[in-house]
């Protein structure tokens, strides 16, 4: 007995070419925009790059267009008379507080608004993001006089008030990122299903409990986004510690800058490699955060 093969189910069907797509023109011009919009946002920092790698005089016979003068000089001096181990350390002591204290107020306010149904819910968000909308020229002068009105121990300030402190600087960077924090935070949260913290009061769990237990720990993707994004904000930072702060030896990473410009002179290789210093640790936050930046930015966007 032989056995008959369907020859339909051995030989393969051969699949038409896929037809080449129209390429639509305003899909070019959008391609055209965005690759000038890249290479615009892009060529200043190649440009300091390549100037902070160069001689002064060399730059000065024959021009910022020419090519040769490499030396690592520029990064040395910048370092030493921008005084940067004392700035970026005092950074340091603004930024971490300031971004850990904003993100637990944000996320306590939004699981509030999030799981919680109550009449100003609406009205406490707006409250809350309605900072952001007010200029900080025009709370300078009010917050200038609270911080000196504020009396503290001379062991904490040398002006026995807040004005001249770490404190102030951080309370306004909390007061000013809290607004925009919980409400992303918020929308975050609220496409998260109510099942998970439904199911954990059955079980016993308290609000606190749900809050940092089970909410928490899922919002991590939007936690970094806005980490990193907070980070970037207040590090650079340069108008309330100005306002705020009266000593020298206390002023953040961005004020080295200053001290790299001369009163008559200025050497724009000096000042390019301070400025490539300046923008490290924010290229490095953002490059080791940018998985978490993209999920941030994009989960809970859409619910289902």
């Amino acid at each position: 007995m032989t056995a008959t093969i369907d020859t339909e189910q051995v030989t393969p069907r051969r699949v038409p070419p896929r037809a080449k797509q129209r390429v639509r023109p305003a899909r070019v011009v959008l391609r055209v925009f965005l690759t000038v919009l890249a290479v615009g946002w892009i060529f200043p920092i190649l440009w300091a790059v390549y100037n902070s790698l160069r001689d002064y005089d060399y730059t000065s016979v024959n021009g910022y267009f020419s090519f040769g003068g490499f030396t690592l000089q520029n990064y040395v001096e910048a370092w030493a008379r921008g005084n940067f181990g004392q700035t970026f350390f005092n950074t340091a002591v603004i930024v971490i507080p300031s971004v850990l204290l904003t993100l637990l107020l944000a996320s306590s306010v939004a699981f509030v608004l999030a799981r919680f149904s109550f009449p100003f819910n609406l009205t406490l968000l707006a409250l809350f993001t309605a900072a952001n909308l007010l200029p900080q020229q025009a709370l300078l002068v009010p917050l200038f006089r609270l911080f000196l009105n504020i009396h503290v121990p001379y062991s904490v300030s040398d002006s026995g008030s807040l004005y001249d402190t770490y404190y102030a600087v951080i309370a306004v960077n909390v007061a000013f990122q809290t607004g925009f924090c919980t409400f992303v935070l918020s929308n975050y949260m609220k496409s998260i299903p109510r099942e998970l913290t439904e199911a954990a009061l059955v079980d016993g769990a308290g609000v606190l409990r749900q809050y940092w237990q089970i909410v928490l720990p899922l919002c991590r993707p939007a936690l970094a986004a806005l980490a990193t994004l907070q980070i970037t904000w207040v590090y650079n930072d340069f108008f309330w510690a100005v306002a705020f702060m009266r000593t020298g030896s206390k002023l953040p990473v961005t004020s080295s800058l200053q001290n790299l410009r001369g009163q008559f002179f200025t050497d724009y290789n000096l000042l390019s490699a301070g400025s490539v210093i300046v923008a490290i640790p924010t290229l490095v936050i953002f490059f080791l955060l940018q998985r978490h930046l993209r999920a941030g930015l994009t989960l809970g966007a859409t619910k289902g």
